[in-house]
């Protein structure tokens, strides 16, 4: 599948900014899910917000306690869950069932075909954020995995294609870091090879300090595409006393 342009009206030059602010996104609101979703999901669809790339999804769901998603089916897709708070119950047919606590990633290749459900069986809402990938190749083994991640200040390694550390592995040349930093705190955005980045807050606030462009001021949900000159240097600086923050690198 090839990577989807930025959102009409958007060009590339050397250098761009795709803002989308969090009010901006498209909302979801059932009595058992608050769901915020940063593209075109479901009945959501705005030709000029089909992704960013291959970055095909990214929903901050909080679900009600008791409540979940179902059984239902996947295919052709790599879907990644942050859990941010509270914990989620997994089950799929391919025999996996586990409990998804706060500061776990799970990763799930739906590849050929996949059936699972998630479902909130506590006594509290839960926040996750879900984010779904165009794979680099069609009807792949379906594969599963989740692992808990210490995430500080710098940046952690949640995704990698070659899962090296302690990263886990994903079918595309797609990498994700998690970072919380502190109020003043410089971070300088990784050296990457990929010119497609997308950086999305889950909390907090920071200022995106990007050569050649205004700062910027980053709050809870929203995010912002960076389409990069090699050259091009961008820096984050905490503005809470602590933040936290996904970045994809796509390709």
């Amino acid at each position: 599948m090839s990577p989807m342009a930025p959102p009409t009206g958007q060009h590339a030059t050397t250098s761009t900014v795709i803002l989308r602010p969090a009010d901006e996104r498209f909302h979801s609101q059932l009595d058992w899910l608050d769901s915020w979703h940063s593209f075109s999901f479901g009945s959501h669809q705005d030709p000029n917000w089909m992704g960013f790339g291959p970055l095909r999804v990214i929903n901050d769901d909080t679900i009600a306690a008791g409540q979940g998603f179902g059984m239902h089916p996947h295919r052709d897709m790599e879907i990644i869950t942050v859990m941010v708070e509270g914990a989620l119950t997994h089950a799929d047919s391919m025999g996996n069932s586990a409990v998804l606590h706060a500061g776990e990633v799970q990763r799930m290749s739906a590849g050929s075909g996949i059936v699972h459900s998630e479902i909130n069986q506590t006594g509290a809402p839960c926040r996750l954020l879900q984010i779904w990938i165009e794979p680099a190749q069609l009807g792949i083994q379906p594969a599963y995995e989740q692992k808990p991640f210490a995430i500080g200040e710098g940046w952690t390694p949640l995704i990698e294609p070659d899962a090296t550390g302690d990263a886990m592995a994903i079918k595309r040349p797609v990498r994700l870091w998690r970072a919380q930093p502190l109020r003043q705190q410089q971070l300088p955005l990784p050296a990457a090879k990929e010119r497609w980045l997308w950086l999305q807050m889950i909390d907090g606030e920071l200022t995106l300090n990007r050569e050649g462009f205004p700062k910027q001021t980053l709050r809870r949900g929203d995010g912002v595409g960076l389409i990069e000159d090699a050259a091009t240097q961008s820096t984050l600086i905490g503005l809470s006393e602590r933040a936290d923050v996904l970045l994809f690198a796509l390709a």
